[in-house]
């Protein structure tokens, strides 16, 4: 049976594109971004920011460094790529070395997507903003109140 690893995600850059070559001269970007979810608690609306980074390779990699900016709106569609390393981490304190596994999921661009106007970016990169309880600030600029919401979240069947 075929494995499917296909990712859709629509959010705001977290920071400017950072492009770089390959050895052989591939053009690679790397763009961080932002995905806004809205779970309800109770009687309450809980707004959470999910981090992700990008990797978009070849022409696309330098049109993303062109003309994209922090805070601008985008549509990524790609793949996971789960990576592992090691890392070697000295104690203060005794001076041992241990060796620590360390994994992270990135998202290898396929298709990204320009969305909104640079001066939509621009207004995002002033809009207000709330810290998570990790202290990490997030654009809420998207995000709907609670006053807002048409449906009743009891009526969804799932």
């Amino acid at each position: 049976m075929a494995s499917i690893n296909r990712v859709i995600l629509v959010g705001n850059l977290t920071r400017d594109p950072e492009l770089r070559s390959t050895p052989s001269g591939t053009p690679v970007c790397d763009l961080g971004l932002a995905v806004n979810d809205r779970r309800k608690q109770g009687d309450e609306w809980v707004e959470k920011a999910n981090f992700f980074d990008i990797t978009v390779w070849g022409t696309q990699a330098e049109n993303c460094s062109r003309f994209l900016s922090k805070g601008r709106q985008v549509a990524v569609e790609g793949r996971l790529d789960y990576q592992t390393w090691e890392s070697t981490v000295s104690c203060q304190n005794c001076g041992a070395e241990s060796v620590q596994k360390r994994s992270k999921v990135k998202i290898i661009a396929q298709n990204v997507q320009f969305l909104g106007s640079r001066q939509d970016a621009d207004a995002a990169a002033q809009a207000p903003v709330v810290a998570d309880s990790s202290g990490i600030s997030a654009d809420t600029s998207d995000f709907e109140s609670p006053a807002d919401a048409t449906e009743d979240d009891d009526d969804i069947p799932f």
